[in-house]
Order: structure tokens, then sequence, then C-alpha cells
């Protein structure tokens, strides 16, 4: 039976267990890169430990060196941002109308955010769907 366990913890490899930590300070609403990004030994509960999970996101909230890096500090990169005139498409029924309006929030590919027509005053709720564009309406 001892020869049993030796054997399986021999044959066994152990998993290295790393956390990915802020290398310096990371500002929000900054996309993260490589240099930005270091690997400590050693797991953290609820902490990335993919590397490549962090790299090309946007931080979230300021991010302090030898911090673990959570999922929840990260986003996606907005493609839209605040008080950036933006155009809006509304396409439904062959019908297609476009107009300009300035976002009052930043958002990333996807995301929901408020926009102002210029023309009209209102206030839309529309989504990011390229730099520069967003969509409204039923075909959002």
């Amino acid at each position: 039976m001892r020869w049993l366990l030796v054997l399986l913890a021999l044959a066994s490899p152990a998993v290295a267990q790393e956390t990915v930590i802020a290398a310096g300070t990371i500002r929000g609403a900054t996309t993260i890169t490589a240099a930005d990004v270091a690997m400590i030994e050693g797991a953290t509960p609820g902490a990335l430990s993919d590397i490549s999970d962090a790299i090309g996101m946007e931080a979230r909230i300021n991010l302090y060196p030898g911090r673990p890096i959570r999922p929840g500090d990260l986003r996606p990169p907005a493609i839209v941002e605040r008080n950036e005139i933006v155009s809006i498409r509304y396409n439904y029924g062959g019908l297609l109308v476009m107009t300009e309006g300035r976002a009052l929030d930043r958002a990333a590919e996807g995301e929901t955010l408020r926009v102002i027509n210029l023309a009209s005053r209102q206030t839309v709720s529309a989504t990011a769907t390229a730099p520069g564009l967003v969509s409204v309406g039923p075909n959002r």
C-alpha cells in the first residue's frame, strides 16, 4: 500500500499555482499591456491565474503594484468615449436613419450607453457597435 502512494505521488506532477498582479500603478480606463502585469507564485482566490486574460483589457479602477488583479477589475476596452460626437444609427424594416449625437457615457462594443441626439436634444439609450457609431431601435 505504501508503494502505491509513493508511485502515485511521483506519477502526478505538481501543478504550479500563479497569480496575476499589477507590475506598476495602472490607472482606470487604461488598456493593459504585457509590461503592466506580472506573475507571482501562489494562488489567490478570486484573482486571475492566466496573464493573457488581462492583456488587452481595460482597467475599471486604479490597480496598484503587487496587488492581485481580479476579473471584476477589468473590462473590454471602450470604443466610445464620454462626450464624443457619435453617429446614431436607426435601422428597421429597410428604413435607415443616421444623425449625430453626443455620448454621455463610455462604452465597449455591445454595451449600452446614453446618447443625446443633437438634432432633437432627446437622450436615448443606444448600443456601441463600432468606434464612433451607436445603434438605437429594435435591431440594435
